[in-house]
């Protein structure tokens, strides 16, 4: 299948990239910065989603919304806006089967930044739109909400003992998510789901679940 992920050159989106070439279908990955992604089956498109012009590709068949930012006085325009566009271009006509959101348990919870819960928080409402509207095309639609990643961006809270004690115990299973599971997760919503739709899938390790009982 032919598929669109924004976002590819570092990170999360950079390993879904990876995982849908590993499983032998065309990639387009679009992102400010240039990647290192090499590959026959990958095409990259360095551009800026909010600003520059979206060029036409045909053939989209799965569409993943992974570009983002994060307390960056821009939140609001690249995490929603941003992704609205690049949906609105590519992901809204016949021939597509599946749109993903990469969201946030803070979409949810209101934790973490302003800008960023409600940029977050926006991405899940407008999901829940494109399913509305692309079901006509037997399509379905997404968001993957994640809580924290084992991830280059959240070096500051894993290489401090400390931070990285304190948030292990937010969860229930005292652990973060790999950005292989979140590839995983990735590639089951979008290729293996054929019957969930409108749906926001909280992973978080248990941490919006945590409760402490006194009595």
């Amino acid at each position: 299948m032919k598929v669109l992920i924004t976002g590819t050159s570092r990170g999360i989106g950079r390993v879904i990239a990876e995982k849908f070439l590993q499983k032998g279908h065309d990639v387009i990955g679009i992102d400010r910065e240039k990647s290192e992604i090499y590959s026959e089956k990958y095409q990259h498109l360095r551009l800026d989603i909010l600003r520059d012009e979206l060029p036409d590709l045909n053939g989209i068949q799965i569409l993943i919304n992974n570009a983002g930012v994060q307390n960056s006085g821009e939140d609001i325009d690249i995490n929603l806006k941003g992704t609205i566009r690049v949906t609105e271009k590519y992901g809204i006509r016949p021939g597509i089967r599946s749109i993903l959101f990469l969201a946030s348990a803070s979409a949810s919870t209101g934790s973490e930044f302003p800008e960023y819960a409600a940029s977050k928080g926006g991405v899940v409402a407008y999901m829940k739109n494109t399913a509305l509207r692309i079901a006509r095309y037997g399509a379905v639609s997404n968001s993957l909400s994640p809580g924290g990643v084992i991830d280059q961006l959240n070096d500051h809270i894993l290489k401090d003992p400390e931070l990285w004690e304190a948030v292990l115990k937010e969860t229930l299973l005292s652990k973060w998510m790999t950005l292989e599971e979140v590839a995983q997760w990735a590639y089951f919503l979008t290729v293996e789901n054929r019957s969930m739709t409108a749906q926001d899938i909280l992973v978080d390790n248990g941490e919006a679940a945590k409760s402490n009982f006194i009595w």
